[in-house]
């Protein structure tokens, strides 16, 4: 069966997904690159994956290398054009720590990662990172969507995971009559 790929790509797009910067350290100076292939993988140890193009600049630059994961805030779409090679005249302050990847100053989130593992992904490489520091702000995320950045809508009242049967804790508030 032959699939489109512009097709599965529109498809594919109907998924709402965060913003990120993944950055790193190459030659001496800070490398970024948006990336909205992001996600959590496991709480023990604590894993999270970027996936990027393989023929990309930063997924060349993050093999072995200690990463970040710059998730950006809802005002940061200067910065996502920026680093997904349109630069703009928004200022980029980096913070470089001497023990991890560099980051940037004002996201919503940082995940500091050592590498982990990668793996092929087709057109694709997923990068592992076992995270060693984070940090969190307040704030609503930059969101993408349908090939645009989008802002969050009103939020609901409570978790739906927390009124699931799927609860990971095993505790629900539901209970059967």
């Amino acid at each position: 069966m032959h699939l489109d790929p512009r097709e599965l790509r529109n498809c594919l797009g109907h998924f709402a997904s965060g913003i990120t910067v993944v950055s790193c350290e190459v030659d001496g100076h800070p490398h970024g690159a948006t990336v909205n292939a992001f996600s959590a993988v496991s709480l023990d140890p604590p894993l999270v994956l970027v996936s990027l193009d393989r023929r990309s600049k930063a997924c060349e630059h993050l093999e072995n290398r200690p990463f970040a994961v710059n998730v950006l805030g809802e005002q940061q779409d200067a910065v996502a054009l920026h680093f997904a090679g349109k630069p703009t005249d928004e200022p980029i302050e980096w913070v470089r720590p001497a023990d991890s990847a560099p980051y940037l100053r004002g996201s919503l989130a940082r995940i500091s990662c050592r590498p982990w593992r990668s793996y092929d992904g087709g057109d694709h490489v997923i990068h592992l990172g076992e995270v060693d520091s984070f940090a969190l702000a307040e704030g609503d995320p930059l969101v993408f969507y349908l090939g645009a950045f989008r802002h969050l809508g009103k939020a609901f009242h409570a978790a739906p995971w927390l009124e699931s049967l799927d609860c990971p804790t095993g505790q629900t508030r539901f209970v059967l009559a």
